[in-house]
């Protein structure tokens, strides 16, 4: 296998980088879809956006561009050409240690039960706010000539 030499990593940040480069990307392009669709499926498997930290959605951006990174030198590899194994070993290495930092099982989303949702205050109704009257909006009447056709 053929070594060759890191690219230089820049040491600050380019004028022009902003942080959610990968959400502006055109998404009519196949590496938008692909990038925009694994961010939404670790996302989901880590139970949603609106659950996950700041902190753990930028893992996540990590983890899906280290993937892109493991399987372009993949295809490398499988067509023939040379790849650097020791980066190649390291960016799985560093994959999987942020795959243990999220969580590797699939976390159930939260969700509302009924007694929840029953337990929830009521709107106040706009006639008893105008009437002074600012309560619960009425409970609702059943009448069972409204059944019938």
């Amino acid at each position: 296998m053929t070594h060759k030499a890191s690219s230089r990593i820049l040491a600050t940040i380019p004028d022009r980088y902003s942080p959610d480069f990968a959400d502006r990307l055109d998404r009519r392009t196949s590496i938008a879809k692909a990038i925009r669709g694994r961010i939404e499926a670790i996302e989901t498997d880590l139970g949603g956006v609106d659950v996950l930290s700041h902190a753990r959605r930028s893992l996540v951006r990590r983890v899906v561009w280290l993937e892109a990174i493991i399987e372009h030198s993949e295809q490398r590899l499988a067509a023939g050409e040379g790849i650097d194994l020791g980066g190649h070993t390291q960016a799985i290495n560093s994959l999987l240690g942020l795959y243990r930092l999220l969580g590797l099982e699939r976390r159930q989303r939260p969700t509302r039960t009924l007694r929840d949702i029953m337990a929830e205050p009521r709107p106040v109704s706009p006639r008893a706010v105008a009437a002074g009257q600012p309560s619960a909006a009425p409970e609702p009447s059943y009448n069972a000539k409204d059944d019938v056709p």
